[in-house]
């Protein structure tokens, strides 16, 4: 299963960028270094995976936007729904 995800916030920049719209495949294993799209209690999150495994570790790769791991710890593996696949390119807002 395929979903499209729109990114909010800064907390992925470079890769990716508040608005900028990925496609997410449904999977429960990740590897290191993939941006993958978890569940939090506080609503959805992507990120990138430091640490594999049945308990996630993620990073967002701006530290100084970012909420991740290292404010909030270990992630467990059930929260995740996907890895993202590819980056789609930008809707133009103007038009």
């Amino acid at each position: 299963m395929i979903r499209i995800v729109v990114v909010n916030g800064p907390s992925m920049a470079p890769a990716l960028r508040d608005g900028d719209r990925v496609l997410v495949r449904r999977t429960r294993a990740a590897r290191r270094g993939d941006i993958v799209l978890v569940a939090m209690p506080t609503g959805w999150i992507i990120k990138r995976v430091a640490l594999p495994g049945r308990r996630l570790f993620l990073l967002g790769d701006n530290a100084a936007e970012s909420i991740d791991s290292r404010d909030f710890g270990y992630v467990p593996a059930e929260r995740l729904y996907g890895v993202v696949v590819r980056k789609l390119r930008r809707i133009d807002s103007s038009s």
